[in-house]
């Protein structure tokens, strides 16, 4: 018998397509017949994805060929599946804040390797070079910047701006300072969920009057976990310093460090690494150097990963002496720190131009809800 195209058409106007209201020739699933002899070829496609579905369709169609047209025919059947395109998912886009040219988050794996202490000693060069300079301490579990600029006992005014009331940033040094250490007190434990840390920090970040800033300096908590998500979904991080010493075990989590900025959802620049107290040098014998914690630890790491190595500061005791009384280090004029400061933040500076130069300026992170200077150029 040789079957004929109009009588297939007429059998499949028999069959409703799947998730559909109308019959496969009627809706437009039916997308091509071929008819040769006693053989037909279905063309059809449907948008259930299911394996369940294909085959009843399969078998459906054969059924009805065989019983309303030709019950010996040879059927092949050529199952499409063209699911409709999801809906975009719910996204949760930060903003950037009017003012402020270049956002440089200061983070590190591992606690205790010195975060805080480079964070204020570069905010305070920054400021000694002539850039305005804010610092958001980040740190909500364990806030030091207020100590180290010498205001722990200060408290953020309130500004009318535009007919809205914003806190103002405390200031020292040239440096405007924010930090969740004004708002608790200095027994207190700060025992948040992640979701509250994070309001915080947007509070901090969105209802302050920052004013006009060449750099915003944010002081990460040591890790990679919710504030880091937080803060980089809140604000376009221009690019990331990430803060190590020399020995394997704080290498090992810098690196993690880095990694997190890398990650293809993130996609945070990495300005560069620096190495923490990389030496001790005794004010007895200032030409010696002991490598306490082991020699060019984070220099290596920053080769290894191809990322630049903006400096290191050794370990010398009037640096903790300056963060305990709240005078910075890098502000002793005429000093070897004074010096090894400014390199440093000479480097970081310089990668911040050559990344605003060669890269688009940076956007907040996107991140899926799911259930269960004015010399810098931008």
């Amino acid at each position: 018998m040789k079957l004929n195209k109009q009588d297939i058409l007429k059998a499949l106007e028999t069959i409703s397509a799947p998730g559909e209201g109308k019959n496969m020739v009627e809706s437009g699933a039916v997308k091509n017949v071929v008819t040769f002899a006693d053989e037909v070829i279905v063309d059809i496609t449907i948008n259930n994805p299911s394996l369940q579905a294909k085959k009843k369709t399969e078998v459906e169609i054969m059924q009805t060929i065989h019983k309303l047209v030709y019950e010996k025919a040879k059927i092949t059947v050529n199952v499409k599946v063209d699911a409709p395109k999801k809906s975009a998912p719910n996204v949760i886009k930060g903003k950037a804040i009017p003012g402020i040219k270049n956002i440089i988050a200061v983070a590190s794996g591992k606690g205790g390797v010195g975060k805080s202490t480079v964070t204020s000693n570069l905010a305070a060069t920054l400021a000694k070079m002539g850039f305005k300079v804010g610092v958001l301490d980040a740190d909500i579990y364990g806030p030091s910047i207020p100590i180290m600029f010498q205001v722990e006992n200060e408290k953020p005014l309130a500004v009318n701006i535009d007919g809205k009331s914003k806190m103002k940033p405390v200031e020292n040094y040239g440096v405007k300072i924010l930090s969740i250490g004004f708002f608790t007190k200095p027994d207190q434990a700060v025992v948040w969920r992640g979701p509250m840390a994070a309001k915080a920090l947007n509070q901090m970040i969105f209802d302050a009057h920052w004013g006009e800033l060449d750099f915003m300096l944010i002081d990460l908590p040591p890790g990679t976990g919710d504030i880091h998500l937080s803060i980089m979904q809140s604000l376009p991080i221009t690019g990331a310093v990430v803060v190590s010493t020399p020995q394997n075990v704080a290498l090992a989590d810098a690196k993690k460090g880095v990694a997190m900025f890398q990650q293809e959802s993130i996609n945070v620049p990495v300005l560069g690494i620096i190495e923490n107290m990389a030496y001790f040098t005794p004010e007895e014998l200032p030409e010696n150097k002991y490598y306490i914690f082991g020699k060019e630890g984070a220099k290596n790491l920053a080769q290894d990963l191809n990322v630049p190595f903006l400096g290191d500061i050794p370990l010398v005791q009037s640096i903790r002496e300056a963060g305990d009384v709240g005078r910075p280090a890098a502000l002793q004029t005429a000093t070897s720190l004074e010096a090894a400061f400014e390199k440093l933040t000479q480097n970081v500076v310089q990668e911040v131009v050559k990344r605003n130069t060669d890269l688009p300026p940076t956007e907040a992170i996107k991140i899926t809800t799911m259930a269960g200077c004015s010399a810098v150029k931008k």
